[in-house]
């Protein structure tokens, strides 16, 4: 059947996400996941929404997802008008490739970062160049001081979980004033600090969010931008060329109650740090580096143990995790931090395979 596909598709390598295993109760700790449930009100703006009969399901939803935006701008402080809202970050940010980062200069990123990156530059045929992280696995902006079209990274950095100070990203905005600046903030709320505070100074940023991961709602698909009017308008103008309607009725309220219940936020987000700190030295006691993370995960590598057969052998314990290929990480993995319970049959397991004897 392959003879009828596209050039394009012939040539396309796609992204691999990670594995969902069908098993009753899995250590999954490899798509960095919240191991916490969203708001209460999530669930109550739910089922609101669909009333008894679910009679508004036959409607088409609100294509500018009015009330939504509303919230978040309230949240942040800002004008309802520079928040774009798509079908989860990944569509968001490929709309971004379209509509901001598709000219004549590359698009620089890491060498080390989200595979979707070159994954989309690929499909819509952006032409890209890698800057390579630092020995430490940082982001050096000083790389990027070169002629672009464009710039993108997370901050944090995924999958080493390096977060950037707001000082040095707004550095790089001073510089770097004629092309479109791209923050990927997935993790942001694990401990690093957001650029949405600088959108009013540059004209050329635009931060991306989800509530996939701090507000536990990755199975919504809900994402964000949030900059310019003008970079907006970009993003509406590719949307609605491609789908006017890209989330559903349910979607927006459960992402607007989300919004709306800062405290539970605050506190589910802590929750996941204090654990991310007790799994880093409990590896550290194992004998692992780790690579200092603000977010909900830790990248890190044995240098007596080979990673692939470490995840091999933690999936035969039914413990998933993430091991990536690429030469430069082939040897770590990158672990999502779960409730502690999780955490420490993880830990009982590692400290089988590695052979010393943790310490807590």
């Amino acid at each position: 059947m392959s003879r009828y596909w596209s050039d394009l598709v012939h040539r396309l390598v796609p992204y691999v996400p990670g594995e969902q295993p069908a098993l009753a109760r899995p250590v999954k700790l490899n798509t960095n996941e919240n191991p916490y449930p969203p708001s209460p009100r999530v669930l109550e703006a739910i089922r609101r929404e669909l009333g008894e009969d679910a009679e508004t399901l036959r409607r088409y939803p609100d294509p500018t997802a009015k009330r939504l935006r509303g919230a978040v701008a309230k949240h942040h402080g800002i004008r309802a008008d520079q928040i774009f809202v798509g079908n989860g970050s990944d569509e968001v940010l490929a709309h971004a490739f379209q509509a901001l980062l598709k000219h004549e200069l590359p698009l620089l990123f890491p060498d080390i970062t989200y595979s979707f990156y070159p994954t989309y530059a690929r499909l819509y045929a952006v032409d890209y160049r890698t800057v390579p992280l630092d020995d430490a696995f940082a982001i050096r902006l000083d790389d990027y001081a070169q002629p672009n079209g464009g710039v993108l990274f997370p901050n944090p950095n995924a999958p080493t979980g390096h977060a950037l100070p707001l000082a040095e990203i707004e550095r790089l905005l001073e510089r770097n004033t004629e092309s479109a600046v791209v923050i990927d903030e997935a993790y942001v709320d694990f401990g690093a600090q957001s650029a949405i505070a600088l959108i009013d100074r540059y004209p050329n940023l635009l931060v991306v969010q989800t509530v996939s991961k701090s507000r536990s709602l990755a199975g919504m698909r809900v994402g964000f931008a949030f900059g310019d009017a003008a970079l907006i308008e970009a993003l509406n103008r590719v949307k609605d060329s491609f789908n006017s309607y890209p989330l559903d009725r349910l979607a927006q309220a459960a992402a607007t109650a989300a919004y709306e219940d800062d405290a539970w936020l605050r506190a589910t987000s802590a929750r996941v740090v204090a654990s991310r700190e007790r799994l880093t030295s409990a590896l550290r006691a194992l004998g692992f580096e780790i690579v200092p993370s603000a977010a909900n995960f830790v990248f890190a590598r044995h240098p007596g143990h080979d990673a692939a057969t470490l995840a091999a052998q933690l999936r035969e314990r039914e413990i998933f995790v993430r091991h990536f290929t690429a030469p430069r990480v082939s040897q770590h993995l990158r672990i999502s931090v779960g409730t502690d319970a999780e955490c420490d049959t993880l830990v009982e397991a590692l400290n089988g395979l590695v052979g010393k004897k943790a310490v807590r």
